[in-house]
């Protein structure tokens, strides 16, 4: 078991046996909650220096991230890799907006005049898809930033970096069962959605 296994299982944060529906819309038996980690200051600093560590030397001047929890982890990496490399390393972060009735991401607050030019390290904490990542690594293409790579806490979903348009590293893959809504065998079984984890309430709202 690796460490940052270790350190998601010492805190629940992976849930199996149950019936959760996942952001994609698809239904699973498994979860991985960030949710229960970012509490843990202590924790989530361990494993940000795990990624930082992958990546130091290699000329990262900013760390990227997509919100909400992604903001937690572009400040420790970036934090991190000040240390190791004795110099500035900047946290950023981009926003979603609604552009032509498509969900793409953008960077304001000033962060837009951070990125041009720079080597940006992009970070995640769950790949589940890597739409709302490669989001990010286009916005920072877009302003001319060089993407060095994009690191994630937990691959969940076989995520390639041929499929996010840039090379890819996680601490850990886990591969989760996950099923399009008609093919659940939890729902065939009647087995109740879980409401406290992932979307599984807002799939009961919509159904009621």
């Amino acid at each position: 078991m690796t460490d940052a296994l270790k350190i998601f299982k010492d805190i629940n944060a992976i849930i199996t046996d149950t019936h959760v529906v996942y952001a994609s819309g698809k239904h699973g038996n498994a979860y991985v909650n960030k949710d229960a980690v970012y509490p843990h200051t202590e924790k989530i600093s361990a494993l940000c220096r795990m990624i930082a560590e992958k990546f130091k030397g290699k000329g990262v001047e900013v760390v990227a991230a997509p919100t909400i929890g992604g903001v937690i982890l572009s400040q420790w990496v970036a934090h991190f890799l000040s240390k190791f490399d004795k110099r500035e390393v900047l946290g950023v972060f981009s926003e979603e907006k609604i552009d032509g009735g498509e969900k793409t991401r953008f960077f304001k607050r000033g962060y837009n005049k951070l990125i041009p030019g720079k080597k940006v390290l992009v970070v995640e904490d769950i790949l589940t898809t890597g739409g709302s990542v490669k989001k990010v690594i286009d916005a920072v293409k877009g302003l001319g930033g060089d993407v060095v790579a994009c690191a994630a806490l937990v691959n969940r979903e076989k995520v390639s970096g041929e499929m996010l348009g840039a090379k890819l590293t996680s601490l850990i893959e886990i591969n989760l069962d996950a099923w399009d809504e008609k093919d659940c065998p939890l729902c065939k079984k009647n087995v109740p959605v879980n409401t406290e984890v992932g979307k599984g309430r807002e799939w009961l709202a919509k159904k009621s």
